[in-house]
């Protein structure tokens, strides 16, 4: 039975091993059960998925999906974590813990695992790597049927950001290319040990069978949103005509958005992803 979902059996066990959640590493642990039951339940866990954990730490969330899930797959980086966790998790025998950096991981080889079936991914990601986690999970193409993850409250805020708001940027419209971002619930610093310095959410990310939109070079799509938005107060004919690798002059983007109906001064924080496909487009030809 999961029984980490507390404070006092936290320390319990990080004293017992002689431990405390290492910065370096992003380490905040989690200590309410309220908490831990919500993410696996907006996970929509079931007995029949292959879940993969991303940064079980001592287990508390692990535990809950072990209880829900057929089997769990558990990637930890910090090595000194396994005993713990093979303390935590021994009466679990569908958990699987791999010492590994996540961003190292052939996913393809955890989707084979499940036959070949999509899995589920479900973590309490640090805050330093969010970004770097999530692309790293789109961009290999495995078999990922939903992203459910605690990440920083203003990164959530971003990822199912509209345009036109201040949070909306290209985190926003590469999250939306491949999945709908739904923030599931807010979390307070006093959900964990040690307590951060800011809010957390959980953000549910269903992934589109295909990207939301067609491209013709989706490598050149990402490379005009990040531009747009390095200089977002730059007009658009201004930043992507900045940019050398874009090879396109300041009257050619002002072409291009006329053409589409935008007007030419327009800014990037405007432009839905469907008018950030359809300039890629344009400009590409």
């Amino acid at each position: 039975m999961a029984y980490l979902g507390s404070a006092a059996r936290t320390k319990e066990v990080l004293a017992k091993y002689n431990m405390s959640a290492k910065k370096k590493f992003g380490q905040n642990f989690l200590i309410d059960s309220h908490v831990l039951e919500g993410i696996v339940e907006a996970a929509g866990v079931t007995d029949d998925d292959l879940v993969l954990e991303i940064g079980p730490g001592i287990g508390s969330l692990t535990q809950y999906l072990a209880e829900a899930a057929g089997k769990v797959v558990a990637v930890e980086i910090d090595k000194t974590l396994l005993p713990v966790l093979a303390d935590t998790l021994s009466e679990y025998d569908n958990v699987t813990v791999i010492n590994e950096d996540i961003l190292k991981v052939d996913l393809d080889e955890i989707v084979s695992e499940n036959g070949g079936r999509p899995i589920k991914v479900v973590a309490n990601l640090p805050y330093y790597i969010t970004t770097p986690i999530i692309m790293k999970l789109f961009e290999s193409r495995a078999r990922i049927e939903s992203i459910t993850v605690m990440v920083q409250k203003e990164v959530a805020d971003r990822m199912a950001a509209g345009p036109g708001g201040k949070d909306y940027g290209s985190l926003s419209l590469a999250v939306g290319y491949y999945a709908k971002a739904v923030t599931v619930m807010d979390v307070p610093p006093s959900s964990f040990i040690p307590q951060p310095n800011v809010g957390s959410a959980v953000v549910n990310l269903s992934r589109y069978t295909e990207p939301r939109v067609k491209v013709q070079d989706e490598k050149r799509l990402f490379e005009i949103v990040r531009t747009a938005f390095n200089q977002r107060r730059k007009t658009l004919s201004n930043s992507l005509s900045n940019n050398p690798s874009l090879g396109v002059s300041r009257q050619e983007v002002a072409d291009a958005l006329l053409k589409m109906g935008v007007d030419e001064k327009a800014r990037g924080e405007i432009l839905t992803l469907e008018q950030f496909a359809e300039l890629s487009d344009i400009l590409q030809r």
